[in-house]
């Protein structure tokens, strides 16, 4: 969808420079790339202290229980 903006020129050439875009839309497309999957990072630190873990689960046994036993015949 066509948009236009009102870039900062020195920080848009800046983007393309040390990103090695050769466009702009290139560099705006990575940083908004960027920018979103560094919020959902930051989404996920939130979660911390709110997920309930038992201490006794043991997540090697679980694999083991898991697992298919095939029969070799």
């Amino acid at each position: 969808m066509p948009t236009n903006l009102a870039l900062d020129d020195r920080l848009i050439d800046e983007a393309r420079r040390v990103g090695g875009h050769a466009t702009k839309k290139d560099a705006v497309t990575a940083a908004l790339e960027e920018y979103v999957a560094r919020r959902k990072q930051l989404a996920i630190l939130d979660l911390f202290g709110t997920v309930d873990f038992s201490k006794k689960y043991d997540a090697s046994e679980s694999r083991r229980r898991d697992k298919v036993t095939v029969d070799k015949r």
